[in-house]
């Protein structure tokens, strides 16, 4: 039995999204610029991340999820800057799954959503490690804002979370894992 989501509103707004009803090109041109700087600050606490795209300056990849797509450029940094409209991608990257409650799901298990890879070898294996291996170390980042103390407290506040909510993604119908209960 597939796993239902408790939010129908959210699947019929997102599935509306498909059907014309879409957000200012301002709002997506914005939220796609906030994302790529966060992408970099991630990667910037990271050499070797950035020394392994370095080796990659110039490549295109883009990223698509029903109808929203992203498409990025490496710098000569070892960064990630929105391509020019139109540019040809080097690499295809399509999250096959269109619920976003199956999407949550997943990422609340820890594993990686279905996605299907179309284009340059090396670019895709190279885009796997930084998927694999880069993490972002937001308890350090707000320990810069509200100290070391609050930000801990913060942290281990947020993995309670995360903890309760994998063990309630892992209880939902359908998903994998023992019963409730069974004692396994």
């Amino acid at each position: 039995m597939a796993t239902q989501s408790p939010f129908p509103f959210l699947d019929d707004l997102l599935s509306r999204v498909g059907t014309g009803l879409r957000p200012p090109a301002w709002m997506v041109d914005e939220v796609q610029r906030r994302g790529v700087l966060l992408l970099n600050h991630v990667l910037m606490q990271e050499p070797e991340a950035q020394a392994r795209l370095v080796r990659l300056a110039g490549r295109t990849l883009e990223a698509r999820w029903r109808v929203f797509t992203m498409q990025l450029v490496i710098t000569p940094a070892g960064l990630f800057d929105l391509a020019t409209p139109g540019a040809a991608s080097d690499l295809m990257l399509t999250l096959t799954e269109d619920s976003p409650w199956q999407l949550a799901q997943v990422a609340l298990r820890g594993e990686k959503p279905p996605v299907q890879i179309a284009g340059d070898v090396q670019l895709a294996a190279e885009v796997n490690w930084l998927v694999d291996n880069v993490r972002w170390d937001l308890e350090e980042d707000l320990s810069r804002i509200v100290g070391d103390a609050p930000a801990h407290a913060i942290g281990n506040a947020a993995r309670s979370m995360a903890q309760a909510l994998r063990r309630f993604a892992g209880a939902a119908p359908g998903a994998s894992g023992p019963a409730p209960g069974s004692g396994a």
